[in-house]
């Protein structure tokens, strides 16, 4: 139900081991998809990745693709918009472009950009936080303590 489709492959033991360990917690469990970088010019490589990542999208997906310019959430107000597309049974797909970002035909395609902040992150650690999310956004909306709201 849940896939991650990005640019690159994760080659670190310490970074494989943390996506994993989110991703053998959700259910069913979270798919990652990752598709070769591209050569050439900044604008070229762009484009080839993100047809590289549209063509590995399951049918019927819901397109969730990350990009600085996306929406900010909180973890609750994304728990609540992605259990709309839950509960209509579409693959939820996310997309991670390469060391260029993805091409506008990627943000055209989404049903939501979306950021994980004003900061920079490595692309390999932005697997890691999107998997510990989606894990999040299953357990808030199951009821699960993992989340905890609010502050002490």
């Amino acid at each position: 139900m849940f896939s991650i489709i990005a640019v690159g492959k994760m080659r670190h033991k310490a970074e494989l081991e943390l996506v994993d360990r989110y991703a053998k917690r959700i259910h069913p469990r979270l798919s990652i998809i990752e598709v070769n970088e591209a050569k050439g010019s900044p604008e070229e490589a762009k484009l080839k990745e993100t047809q590289a990542l549209l063509n590995a999208l399951p049918d019927r997906s819901v397109v969730i693709s990350l990009d600085e310019g996306g929406k900010n959430y909180s973890s609750l107000v994304f728990a609540n918009k992605m259990q709309a597309w839950i509960e209509q049974s579409r693959p939820i797909s996310f997309l991670i472009g390469g060391a260029e970002g993805l091409h506008h035909a990627a943000i055209e395609r989404s049903d939501l950009v979306l950021s994980l902040g004003s900061l920079t992150w490595p692309h390999m650690l932005v697997r890691i936080l999107l998997a510990e999310q989606i894990y999040r956004v299953q357990t808030i909306l199951q009821g699960h303590p993992y989340h905890r709201q609010g502050r002490p």
